[in-house]
């Protein structure tokens, strides 16, 4: 089981750390926001280093759809009942901006980028389109309405965004880590202060920001109760044809598609991890109905941090931390996430201003109705009987027969049938 981005790219190697060194930055975590976090400090002439407990890329960022769109779901009519309009704004303005940041660097790197239009379906009532425009005409960003999309099941119509992107991640990451100070398999085991101890050496840091997908520091942020763990899954299918755009189905649980090259990725069969879902046979199934006459090339799976309002946190780890900086939560949304992500942490590490500070704060309120669900999983885990559990925080694994996995439902660490860690937060096997 590899992505089609996997397959295509070979990235560059780097050392594991084997001494001791200092730093004015640490950026912990080899993905695409530790990627440009490290790029954007080194090219501003900051002393920076990456460390990556594995290899670059290889958790969620080399598994992503690797769509750059602002178009996250319905999230905007979300966010004006939550947030108001100059919050909702901020986070909009934010992701246009990430939007532009890539297409100026995708210039000049050979990345298969290109240019299309985003939609939003609904297989049903289209009343939660027209509140979505409604909101995005309040918030004065330029949608429409569409009624027919070429895709092999019934709509009631879409919200089209014009001029989003897609690219070959990898290819992208390849090019920004070229002359990086970066070090694979050394991962920090521990955070004294700001010097991070690895197997291999210590690295003594003036400021650190972690981007590990889920933070790993338990006693800072409360993040096992602000955030929970989503797996969702991709065919590569061969001879479906083009679709002609990004989509993505209004219900956040429904099916995605869009092409690279000759082929047809399929999203969806998306669950809570630890819990039961579509998964690829629900793929599967539904492309042999729509797409007969296709092939199956590759098939692979993401997982991805969720927030309880749906906004990522971005901004100091806590509000009890100095010089500790965190980007987690992505909803999904890696990739535009992560350039946003790196423009404002690098502004908080230089000490400068940026207007998008307040609405990614992690010190934001947690009094939202998911984080009642949250305790409920959390609970149910620790209460669980069984003889396997997460050396995270001692929830139950529950088996995983499509992936063949132990999963835990808390917070989602995954470990191999052979108690090999697959996904974090868990630092370690079991």
């Amino acid at each position: 089981m590899e992505s089609i981005w996997k397959s295509t790219c070979d990235l560059p190697r780097f050392p594991r750390l084997t001494e001791n060194i200092r730093t004015d930055v640490l950026v912990i975590g080899g993905g695409m926001a530790g990627l440009l976090c490290t790029r954007f400090l080194k090219d501003a002439g900051v002393s920076v280093v990456l460390a990556e407990a594995d290899t670059l890329c290889s958790g969620t960022t080399g598994n992503t759809t690797a769509k750059l769109t602002l178009q996250h779901g319905l999230i905007y009519r979300k966010l004006l009942s939550r947030f108001g309009q100059e919050r909702a704004k901020q986070y909009l303005q934010a992701n246009a901006d990430a939007l532009s940041r890539y297409e100026s660097m995708c210039r000049d790197i050979d990345c298969d980028y290109r240019e299309l239009s985003s939609f939003v379906y609904a297989k049903n009532d289209p009343k939660k389109l027209d509140a979505e425009l409604e909101a995005l005409q309040i918030l004065g960003y330029p949608a429409v309405w569409v009624s027919d999309l070429p895709l092999p099941l019934t709509t009631v119509g879409g919200i089209r965004m014009d001029h989003q992107a897609q690219f070959h991640p990898l290819k992208f990451a390849a090019a920004i880590a070229k002359g990086l100070p970066i070090y694979e398999h050394t991962a920090v085991r521990d955070l004294v202060g700001t010097t991070a101890v690895t197997d291999g050496g210590r690295i003594f840091a003036q400021k650190i920001i972690v981007c590990t997908h889920f933070p790993f520091l338990n006693k800072h942020g409360s993040y096992f109760l602000k955030l929970y763990q989503h797996r969702s899954y991709v065919l590569a299918l061969k001879g479906a044809g083009d679709v002609g755009g990004m989509y993505i189905d209004a219900d956040g649980d429904g099916l995605s598609f869009r092409n690279y090259g000759e082929y047809l990725l399929l999203g969806g069969g998306s669950h809570r991890t630890g819990q039961k879902g579509g998964g690829w046979q629900e793929l599967r199934d539904f492309a042999r109905s729509a797409y007969p006459a296709s092939s199956e090339v590759y098939h692979w799976a993401a997982q991805d941090c969720m927030t309880l309002d749906g906004i990522p946190y971005i901004g100091p780890y806590s509000a009890g931390t100095e010089n500790l900086y965190v980007a987690t939560g992505f909803q999904k949304w890696g990739m535009t996430s992560s350039m946003a992500a790196a423009s404002l942490l690098c502004d908080l590490v230089l000490e400068r201003g940026n207007p998008y500070a307040e609405v990614f704060s992690p010190s934001r309120s947690m009094l939202r109705p998911q984080l009642a669900v949250n305790a409920f999983h959390a609970a149910a885990g620790y209460l669980t009987p069984t003889t396997k559990r997460c050396p995270h925080l001692g929830c139950a694994l529950k088996w995983n027969p499509q992936e063949h996995s132990w999963d835990c439902s808390c917070h989602g660490s995954r470990f191999s049938s052979e108690g090999e860690l697959l996904d974090g937060p868990a630092t370690g096997d079991l």
